[in-house]
């Protein structure tokens, strides 16, 4: 694959780098030293041999072979979907960065295609994730110097059929209805919490509770409350309380009433076991349990920002949300930075 010609550094002055040299001072500074391209000064040969290059190489690259940037300048585009973009290569790698706040969407079979083709390497954070606007959601590179086309042409066919390999879903919804269910709160003999633990969430988003209704636990207050927050044009309505095993917990009574169809009860994340997901016409309706007044992470965390971008969750990917969906209700959270919901 391609040949190299290896010169003494003292003997490379006016030659051309085929590729980048990293240089690295410890604790300070790790990065590009010389860039592929560079042509040899007098001047760079001690500094060469600073870093520990007594040689450099000199790379003909063959007509069916490609350099590691040329091929980093292919496979970015090929893989990179909706609200991102890619980053110029430095020493062969090329990173995808978010163009909006939005969750990251990965096809990864897809992903697994390409990472078995060999010599290719993508590397990305988890479908799902929430992510912000600058941030690095994957990286790709080659592991050689050089690659056969052949290689780079299956990753572009790949992304062209399987496509796109990763996006952003922006958070399109902007406007959410809340329903607090509870007769203790709405008889004022108990605080209403959820301007702490609810409200402030979908703020962190870029929503907003555009309307708040405290009801009693009733079947058609509840009901009421959720065709009125639906007539106001809410693109979600939320709804805590009342979704317990106990017979006085009527939420999905009053679901139902408002012809809504409840999609599935229940998820094996932890907390948030009583989750309700349930869908009027083209609104979500997410019940929200107990546990998100009294833990930091919960199902809250993990559904919200699907409603937000506009996924609808169906029972088996909910199902298949068990394997990860155990907090581990760290001292200190570094949610979403961390296995749960992954």
């Amino acid at each position: 694959m391609g040949s190299f010609k290896k010169v003494k550094v003292e003997d490379a002055v006016g030659m051309t780098l085929a590729h980048d040299i990293t240089k690295i001072i410890p604790d300070k500074f790790k990065g590009v030293g010389f860039k592929n391209g560079h042509v040899i000064r007098e001047e760079d040969v001690a500094e060469l041999i600073k870093i520990g290059k007594r040689n450099i190489f000199i790379l003909e690259v063959g007509d069916n072979e490609l350099h590691e940037d040329a091929a980093a300048i292919r496979i970015a585009p090929a893989i990179c979907g909706r609200n991102l973009k890619w980053t110029s290569p430095k020493e062969g790698k090329s990173n995808l960065i978010c163009e909006t706040d939005g969750l990251l969407r990965v096809q990864a079979d897809a992903l697994l295609s390409i990472n078995m083709i060999g010599d290719i390497i993508v590397s990305t954070i988890k479908d799902g994730t929430p992510c912000h606007k600058g941030q690095i959601v994957a990286g790709t590179r080659i592991i050689p110097l050089m690659i056969v086309k052949e290689k780079i042409e299956a990753l572009e066919e790949i992304g062209l059929n399987k496509g796109p390999i990763l996006e952003i879903s922006p958070y399109i919804k902007k406007r959410i209805g809340l329903v607090v269910t509870g007769s203790e709160i709405y008889e004022g003999l108990m605080q209403d919490e959820s301007e702490k633990y609810v409200s402030r969430r979908v703020e962190d988003y870029g929503a907003r509770i555009v309307k708040k209704i405290i009801v009693t636990d009733d079947p058609d207050s509840i009901s009421n409350a959720i065709i009125s927050l639906k007539e106001i044009d809410c693109e979600i309505i939320l709804i805590t309380g009342g979704l317990s095993v106990d017979p006085d917990d009527v939420t999905r009574q009053g679901v139902r009433k408002a012809g809504a169809e409840i999609i599935s009860y229940g998820s094996p994340i932890l907390p948030g076991a009583m989750f309700l997901n349930a869908r009027l016409n083209e609104i979500p309706i997410l019940g929200l349990p107990a546990c998100v007044y009294y833990f930091k992470r919960t199902v809250y965390d993990l559904m919200l920002p699907r409603a937000l971008a506009g996924y609808q969750l169906t029972p088996e990917e909910i199902a298949a949300m068990g394997h990860g969906g155990l907090c581990m209700n760290c001292e200190v959270c570094h949610f979403p930075a961390c296995p749960f919901g992954k």
